[in-house]
């Protein structure tokens, strides 16, 4: 009964977690703080022509972006967040935040410097003031 219940509200819980990381994803692209954004729905994203092709209503809510001042700097962005959790899981309806060298290593060349993002529902003004704030925090 519950999932049959969830399952009703599925198409609008990815079509807003979508929509905001799309807004979110372009607001980092123009952060000074930020090296580059890892979303399919960027134009310089290698996979772009193809996920405009497959995706349709959205390019998802899991992104990853490079910030400026390497490993520590990520690290600290991380921990001053506070609307997004850190954890490591994707697709639920609250944003979460992780630092995947922390998680993987050296062993697999996933850059000191790298976040990757899951967004949620929450309002996406609400979630960039936080980014904004982290990411000034630095």
């Amino acid at each position: 009964w519950l999932l049959l219940r969830g399952m009703r509200t599925l198409p609008l819980r990815v079509e807003r977690m979508s929509a905001n990381a799309q807004k979110i994803a372009e607001w980092l692209a123009a952060h000074p703080k930020v090296e580059r954004v890892l979303y399919p729905g960027m134009p310089d994203h290698d996979g772009h022509s193809i996920a405009r092709r497959q995706m349709q209503g959205g390019f998802g809510s899991l992104m990853s972006f490079l910030i400026s001042g390497g490993g520590d700097a990520a690290l600290q962005f991380c921990g001053n967040l506070q609307l997004f959790h850190r954890a490591t899981s994707l697709g639920g309806v609250e944003s979460l935040v992780e630092h995947r060298h922390t998680i993987e290593g050296d062993a697999t060349g996933v850059p000191p410097s790298l976040v990757r993002l899951s967004i949620g529902i929450e309002h996406v003004d609400d979630l960039i003031a936080d980014l904004d704030q982290a990411l000034r925090s630095l």
